[in-house]
């Protein structure tokens, strides 16, 4: 879809008049901008950013508000007129992955640590990108960079794209509570899109074969494959076809492995749940992950049709119960 703007505006102007777009209709359902981002579910200071035009919403954003609003698909229909990224600089040593981005039909990517830049939110980005750049001016850069890549696998029929975590991306705190619970429900809402598969690692299954790095498997039109990780500010580029061969069967046999997309789901959403709201504390890690756990386990009983999940709570409540009330002597029958 071509998303320039038909009237030769600047990204700046055409991104002020969605944030305009967006705040006419909030006002007109009478919801403030914390109410909105509860129900998309978003950060508040996100709204406020959009309406502003000083950030670039994600496409399924502007479905939700359009969802949420009753706006008949105005705000998706702006949103795929608009040229958000007329101008994007990425690093001289990732230009080429960027470009690579831009071409190809197949995906798979393997991420440990911190989450891949496709799947990141703007402030996500933003918090990564905080942590070792001093300037705002230059983080604001990089993060436009960072989603312009984003958005031709985010749309429906976009290039198939399959992403296995580590858990320890959904584990690695970056930013806030807020932006990781943001994180949770962004990722919720991609896996629904037909073309993007994302699967986990559990921590606790130390005998699986992860690659030593992140990497990404990479299929261009032409059928070319390349083979892509980074080091420290560096990528590196292997079309060797032995060597992508290897990879490829380490990734394969990982993602079967793997948690399955529905499970990979449910262990998200479990993990949404422990933040509560934005910016409550984060339980310990040993109450999560128990909790974690037992509902995947329980929503695998619940699918099959026993509600055996149901019925063994109910009996070691009743147990319990039945522990913790007094006991008195039974009446014994004399010989």
């Amino acid at each position: 879809m071509n998303r320039r703007n038909a009237t030769g505006g600047t990204a700046a102007t055409t991104a002020a008049v969605f944030g305009e777009v967006l705040k006419h209709h909030r006002e007109a359902a009478g919801l403030t901008q914390e109410a909105l981002a509860r129900k998309v579910p978003c950060d508040r200071s996100h709204v406020a950013r959009v309406e502003a035009g000083t950030r670039v919403p994600q496409e399924g954003f502007a479905k939700a508000c359009d969802e949420l609003l009753g706006t008949g698909g105005v705000l998706q229909r702006l949103w795929g007129r608009i040229d958000w990224y007329p101008e994007v600089e990425h690093p001289d040593w990732f230009e080429r992955r960027a470009q690579m981005d831009a071409e190809a039909v197949v995906l798979r990517e393997y991420q440990a640590q911190v989450m891949p830049g496709l799947l990141q939110t703007a402030d996500y980005a933003q918090a990564l990108f905080a942590r070792r750049l001093a300037s705002v001016e230059e983080v604001e850069q990089r993060v436009t960079a960072r989603l312009s890549r984003q958005r031709r696998f985010l749309i429906p029929d976009g290039p198939l794209y399959l992403a296995v975590l580590d858990e320890s991306c959904l584990r690695n705190v970056v930013g806030s509570a807020a932006v990781m619970r943001d994180l949770y429900a962004h990722l919720l809402r991609l896996g629904r899109n037909p073309n993007i598969r994302v699967q986990v690692v559990p921590a606790d299954r130390p005998e699986l074969d992860r690659p030593d790095t992140s990497m990404s498997l990479i299929k261009l039109p032409d059928g070319h494959e390349w083979a892509y990780s980074e080091s420290l500010d560096r990528g590196h580029f292997n079309d060797d076809p032995a060597v992508y061969a290897r990879h490829s069967r380490t990734y394969d046999l990982l993602r079967a492995d793997a948690l399955s997309a529905r499970d990979s789901a449910a262990l998200i959403g479990d993990m949404m749940e422990g933040y509560g709201d934005h910016g409550q504390t984060r339980p310990q890690r040993g109450d999560l992950d128990k909790e974690q756990l037992q509902r995947p386990r329980r929503r695998r009983l619940h699918r099959g049709g026993a509600h055996l999940d149901e019925e063994q709570l109910q009996r070691r409540q009743r147990r319990q119960l039945h522990r913790s009330s007094p006991r008195y002597p039974r009446p014994r029958p004399r010989p």
